[in-house]
């Protein structure tokens, strides 16, 4: 039996109490995971100074090398995993047989995390805006205008709590390392795959051992990691980003509830886009906070629904093996059963219509999973309680409201893609506090610049910025 350790900061640690990983489908046990407890995390907390400091013993220059290095090892080698070793086509195998994606989703996700890691001097580049890197790990320096600046780290460590449900959340901590700072990982119960396999891969690729740690758990551990983090990120639905507002030392990600918005002056032509909203919805079986959950429109809202209906509606659970794979399964027993009872209470308000309903049942119920088709809701205005929702599954809104109304009625967006060439309503899109990324034109939501931030900039959530002034002869720069 595969036995998944602790990693006390590199070291292996096996506990009396272990969590077992099953296969979605047939319910045969794949490993057993040591469980860590709140009380290991702080005890181990007061070694997070030393993480940093053997990373900064390493110039960031050469860490962006082992970090290019990880990443091709993470993809490509067979890596030491507990008191077994690992492929990566096992790794894909394991991580479609516990999280319910389909295995050729899984090995997309590997080339994602792999193709960041490749880019990371150029994605670090871009969101220090072209920072000598060095006064990050220095903490002063004089940036390229000759103008005094102090970037001070904010902790030595980034906690993580992680999620289950989609693998592609892990490249929002793959920067961390190179900018010399710690990690302290809480994997999902379902996902402890691809911190263990790419904490393995840093490592062998000569990043210091000291500098990770992972937890997998219940409840207490991930507590315990945001409680002695000085800076963490944790993924929850709406509650949890909720419960952390406001908190500097947190960064909750939530659902995203991104958008496509097709403006007045191309509503008319909305035929033209019917694909580009599938993807949206469809790919990464719907499973990103980036893909799309509402479409806005002033009309023909019936007609789209209809269309984005007919394409994905049809769709039908497939085995995680086959290629041809597009529906991720529910793994949490009652999960789905608890989200189509939701949405079943939901479409029964006057206004509102499942065009995907005619073409088969929504939850499909397996001996050890249940499956969710893709949903496509009519709501004939933004009151409908509907369109404020979001799932883990194929699942959109097509919300019918008038052009000058729909800033005001939209809500907290994540990705927005407006389809406008109107220049006053992109001015207006532009201003929009509440949304995080913009794109103006027929862009699928999905479509990600890795130059750019996601969710608010990891490099200024670890990093402040202080005044600095010195006497040429006090310092040496």
């Amino acid at each position: 039996m595969l036995h998944i350790p602790i990693s006390r900061w590199g070291e292996p640690y096996e506990s009396l109490e272990k969590d077992k990983v099953v296969h979605f489908a047939t319910g045969e046990v794949l490993a057993e995971v040591s469980r860590a407890n709140g009380g290991l995390v702080e005890r181990d907390m007061k070694h997070a100074p030393r993480a940093r400091k053997v990373l900064q013993e390493i110039p960031i220059k050469k860490l962006l090398e082992l970090a290019k290095k990880a990443g091709e090892l993470y993809a490509t080698a067979t890596l030491p995993l507990g008191n077994g070793t690992q492929t990566p086509d096992e790794f894909a195998r394991m991580q479609s047989a516990t999280t319910g994606l389909p295995e050729h989703m899984c090995k997309f996700n590997m080339e994602k995390n792999q193709f960041v890691l490749a880019n990371m001097d150029k994605i670090l580049d871009s969101l220090t805006r072209g920072l000598d890197l060095d006064i990050l790990s220095r903490g002063y320096g004089v940036e390229s205008r000759g103008v005094p600046v102090s970037y001070q780290c904010q902790s030595p460590v980034l906690g993580m709590v992680l999620p289950s449900n989609s693998p592609g959340v892990h490249t929002l901590w793959l920067p961390i390392i190179p900018m010399q700072c710690g990690l302290v990982l809480k994997p999902g119960p379902q996902e402890p795959w691809t911190p263990y396999r790419m904490a393995s891969a840093f490592i062998q690729a000569g990043i210091p051992k000291e500098a990770i740690a992972i937890y997998p758990g219940l409840g207490d551990v991930g507590a315990a990691v945001l409680q002695h983090c000085p800076r963490s990120l944790i993924f929850g639905g709406t509650a949890t980003v909720e419960q952390y507002k406001g908190n500097p030392r947190v960064q909750a990600h939530g659902p995203g509830f991104s958008k496509i918005i097709i403006g007045d002056d191309k509503i008319d032509q909305w035929e033209k886009y019917v694909d580009l909203i599938c993807d949206s919805v469809f790919i990464n079986s719907g499973r990103g906070c980036i893909n799309c959950s509402g479409v806005w429109v002033s009309r023909h809202g019936k007609k789209i629904a209809e269309a984005v209906a007919a394409k994905i509606g049809p769709v039908q659970p497939l085995p995680p093996d086959d290629p041809k794979s597009a529906i991720a399964a529910f793994t949490v027993k009652g999960q789905a059963d608890a989200i189509n009872a939701q949405i079943d209470a939901d479409v029964k308000e006057a206004g509102v219509i499942d065009f995907t309903a005619k073409y088969g049942s929504r939850l499909m119920k397996k001996d050890h999973c249940d499956y969710m088709r893709p949903t496509v809701i009519y709501c004939e205005n933004h009151e409908k309680t509907i369109a404020k929702k979001e799932f883990m599954f194929p699942f959109v809104t097509v919300v019918e409201c008038p052009q000058d109304k729909m800033l005001e009625r939209m809500g907290p967006t994540l990705v927005c893609s407006a389809i406008t060439e109107d220049a006053k309503f992109q001015r207006a899109l532009a201003d929009a506090t509440f949304i995080d990324r913009l794109n103006i034109g027929a862009m699928k939501t999905i479509a990600l610049n890795w130059l750019q931030p996601h969710e608010g900039s990891i490099v200024d959530f670890l990093f402040r910025q202080r005044a600095f002034q010195f006497e040429k002869d006090f310092v040496k720069i």
